[in-house]
């Protein structure tokens, strides 16, 4: 038998992580951060109730922040074994751990400023730059679709989940008392509606699955319109002499925005008018990222690909500038100029867009455009819900910008997408497990899921439980 506890992502969204003890080994799938208010953050900083030492591996299903992001942790309280990972996923990986380390390391700083002052003792950062660099070499790449053999007992394999580059489910298969057992782990699952990745594969299909519930029971809608949609946004911000801020996940979303957009005045034969859109791409993880994309064509669709490797290449528009300097960035918020900003992070908890928000919020000209899902305790949530009166780097802002939320650009399965996943696997299942969703939404999965599947156990994930399957 295989017991497994949800460490995280159990009725919240982010902090992805199982833990897994059966069949000889004891091994993670995910171990991302907690993101959200400060109490969602503070999870990340509880003791470890296992020894990282005695993990054997960990299954990395895709390489965001909220699935890979306490790796270092764990290295850094002892783990030094495999962490299985897609190929796009191991550069990606690399890349968001270390800038995490870096942001762990510049938060603890001005943490222990204030403590200083208050005559408190020093902390540590969760994790340093240092430690993601000592991590990268743990990650151990693999194709989808090829078993692979941890022992005589276990083996998995990757189908490709159209979320992000290089995302993942993952079907464990395992031995016991002469038969074989399996567990199938949705990770995130892409929309579908990608215009550069493929829609999710179809796995063979396990006794136990584990599926997301970001979206559940509810359906994306604008899907077709998303990018005409954005481009008035754009167009009517810029005719007032306004900015368009548009926070974005800087792995994956930020790609995606700008393939779409040329992409879209192309189909009206206007792509002089998109060239006349000043874009500031203002990350470096996202500069570091689109390298990654345009290394990794081969994983789009075909025809992206081919675009992706030829001179009509998107990311290479000439309308677009990659800001990587900090002087750059502050360059932006002094300049008068109309122009649309993309910066991380995409739910306004970190990064260069807090400072982009601070400039330009108060103004009624500008435009800020959510794009992607906000969780719970963000304040991408609270500026999407309404809040007129925030504090940015300690100082009042009043919110007097246009704020607009364009659907259809999730990166998540709606609904639709999530059945027409699980459909060819629910003749086999005994079990369903439903995790990395709001509870309210989770439970509501859940019981639809019920109702359709009478013969099978539906669970939603509780932290505090150890299943057997």
């Amino acid at each position: 038998m295989v017991k497994i506890r949800f460490l995280g992502a159990a009725g919240q969204v982010t902090g992805s992580g199982c833990l897994l003890e059966g069949a000889g080994h004891k091994f993670l799938v995910d171990f991302g951060q907690f993101q959200g208010d400060e109490i969602i953050v503070r999870q990340n900083y509880q003791p470890l109730d296992f020894k990282a030492s005695e993990i054997d591996f960990v299954i990395l299903t895709h390489a965001h922040i909220d699935h890979s992001g306490r790796l270092p942790l764990l290295y850094k309280q002892g783990f030094r074994g495999k962490i299985f990972c897609t190929y796009p996923t191991a550069a990606l990986a690399e890349i968001l751990m270390k800038d995490s380390g870096k942001i762990h390391e510049e938060e603890n700083e001005w943490e222990n400023r204030k403590r200083m002052r208050a005559g408190l003792d020093e902390v540590e950062p969760l994790y340093s730059f240092d430690d993601a660099e000592e991590t990268v070499p743990y990650l151990y790449p693999m194709p989808y679709r090829k078993k692979h053999q941890v022992s005589e007992a276990l083996t998995f394999e990757y189908f490709d989940a159209g979320h992000l580059l290089g995302s993942s489910s993952v079907r464990i298969e395992w031995l016991e008392d002469g038969l074989l057992k399996s567990i199938l782990f949705s990770g995130d699952l892409g929309s579908g509606n990608n215009p550069m990745l493929p829609a999710a594969d179809h796995p063979e299909p396990a006794q136990a699955v584990v599926i997301e519930s970001t979206y559940g029971l509810e359906y994306h809608h604008n899907t077709r319109r998303r990018a005409s949609q954005l481009a008035e946004i754009i167009e009517e911000t810029m005719e007032k002499g306004g900015t368009v801020l548009i926070p974005s996940f800087a792995v994956g979303r930020t790609q995606e925005i700008i393939f779409e957009l040329k992409a879209h005045y192309v189909s009206l034969d206007r792509l002089d008018d998109f060239y006349d859109i000043p874009i500031f791409v203002d990350s470096p993880l996202a500069i570091h990222a689109t390298g990654i994309y345009e290394k990794f064509a081969d994983y789009y669709r075909p025809e992206v690909a081919a675009k992706v490797k030829s001179p009509e290449n998107p990311f290479d528009a000439p309308n677009v500038t990659y800001v990587s300097e900090h002087e750059a960035s502050m360059a932006l918020d002094r300049s008068p100029k109309s122009k649309v900003i993309i910066s991380a992070s995409g739910m306004c908890e970190a990064g260069r867009i807090r400072h982009h928000l601070k400039h330009y919020l108060w103004k009624r000209e500008t435009t800020l455009v959510f794009i992607g899902f906000q969780a719970e305790g963000t304040l991408g949530r609270a500026l999407k819900d309404g809040l007129k009166d925030i504090h940015l780097f300690n100082d009042p802002i009043k919110v007097n910008a246009r704020i607009e939320f364009v659907e259809g650009y999730s990166g998540h399965a709606d609904q639709a997408a999530l059945d027409n996943w699980l459909e060819p696997l629910e003749p086999h299942l005994s079990h369903l497990f439903i995790n990395h969703g709001e509870a309210p939404r989770s439970h509501a999965f859940a019981e639809e899921m019920e109702s359709r599947l009478p013969n099978t156990r539906v669970i939603v994930a509780d932290p505090k439980e150890f299943y057997e399957v």
